[in-house]
């Protein structure tokens, strides 16, 4: 007989595999590797080595898979990762891309994110930098910049109590940078310090652009009916929620060397302290922190002592609201009111498709819930598996001893 084939012996594979254990016997899969010869004298494929063989370092340090014969480059196995990914680092930009972002409460918000990412599409076409001109009465923060896509910080002494002051210290910095375009957003701040700027230097203003693109920009005209497409201009703001914030690595803030503008106080027009208003009384549409009763709430006297203690404004679900335990202005869903909110925290709701809808614009959503499977769980970006009656008293004691601190 000119081939003799081999018949396996799957017990005798098992028990030379076996390894020493605790308790239950632990087997050695990866003894052999991608060499492991068969009793047929065939060898025979590992897919787990083949697979940590081809892992690489990505993007973020996640795990990529390299199937182009590189397996000599790829990590031995995925714990080999690196989980710090490298920041981008622009030393000697082609040009500047300058954004004002309006950094509410001296953070920055979605709108802001937006304004960075906007920045960083028309500096990436073509080798620029994204410079953030921001108030020097905020707080540092570099390296949240970075995340957002800015290669450089020039920080400015004019707050907005002066807004003319600004507009000169503004304008001195941009004459010395200068930068291809200047973006700021289209809200109640930006919209007036994009106009004054227009105003103060002359030049065109390309407002609430909605599409941006490195040759093209596309904004609304004939009061939104119509569409005009044009070449981007110096001075532009773009409309809320059309353009993507940055989502890719972040990038190193490098300094910039640029002699300090002190500002000069016009006091021609002076802009008073903002008030914070109350949130007990706030719209809920407007309001940053809202804190929300389902159907797990039973204690609603304890939830307004916990709305109060968080210094939110209260809202609720429909079945609260159809139940007259909260009054219907509070309602939040497709049936009610649309967030805007930084936060929003759900005590007991389980999140019906109408309520999720409510909450589309929310940056932050936290959820307190005894269902580990809830549709709020699962949109949310924190997440508290207890029973509402119980978290709410030892949420308002610890937030009074804080105080008392």
């Amino acid at each position: 007989m000119s081939g003799v084939r081999h018949r396996r012996h799957p017990r005798a594979e098992r028990a030379a595999r076996v390894v020493s254990g605790r308790t239950r016997p632990r087997y050695d899969m990866a003894g052999g590797g991608a060499d492991v010869v068969a009793p047929s004298g065939r060898r025979r494929r590992d897919p787990r080595n083949e697979r940590a063989r081809l892992l690489t370092t990505g993007r973020e340090g996640r795990p990529r898979l390299v199937r182009a014969g590189l397996s000599k480059l790829a990590a031995a196995s995925i714990a080999t990762v690196s989980s710090v990914s490298k920041k981008i680092r622009i030393e000697n930009p082609e040009f500047l891309i300058a954004v004002i972002p309006d950094m509410i409460d001296g953070r920055l918000d979605r709108f802001d994110r937006q304004l960075l990412g906007a920045a960083r599409k028309l500096a990436d076409a073509g080798g620029g930098a994204v410079v953030v001109l921001g108030a020097r009465s905020a707080p540092p923060m570099h390296e949240t910049l970075g995340q957002a896509g800015a290669d450089r910080v020039v920080l400015t002494g004019a707050d907005g109590s002066d807004p003319e002051a600004r507009v000169d210290e503004l304008v001195t910095l941009l004459d010395r940078l200068p930068p291809r375009h200047v973006l700021l957003s289209e809200s109640e701040d930006g919209a007036d310090l994009a106009r004054r700027l227009a105003a103060r230097t002359g030049g065109a203003l390309a407002a609430g652009v909605e599409v941006l693109g490195a040759r093209q920009i596309i904004r609304p005209c004939g009061a939104g009916r119509q569409e005009r497409a044009s070449e981007p201009a110096s001075l532009m703001t773009l409309a809320p929620d059309r353009i993507a914030a940055w989502d890719g690595a972040e990038h190193e803030i490098l300094p910039l060397e640029i002699e300090n503008v002190a500002p000069t106080a016009r006091n021609r027009v002076q802009v008073g302290a903002l008030r914070a208003a109350d949130p007990a009384t706030m719209n809920l549409g407007v309001a940053p922190f809202v804190v929300a009763a389902g159907r797990g709430v039973t204690d609603f006297d304890g939830f307004r002592a916990t709305v109060a203690a968080l210094h939110a404004t209260p809202g609720a679900s429909r079945v609260v609201c159809d139940n007259g335990d909260m009054p219907r202005t509070t309602q939040v869903g497709a049936s009610g009111t649309v967030l805007d909110a930084v936060c929003y925290v759900a005590f007991g709701i389980a999140g019906a498709p109408q309520h999720l809808q409510g909450l589309g614009r929310v940056e932050h959503v936290v959820a307190v819930n005894t269902d580990l499977h809830a549709a709020m769980v699962k949109r949310a970006g924190l997440a508290i598996i207890a029973d509402a009656q119980h978290v709410m008293p030892v949420l308002c004691e610890m937030l009074a001893k804080e105080r008392q601190a």
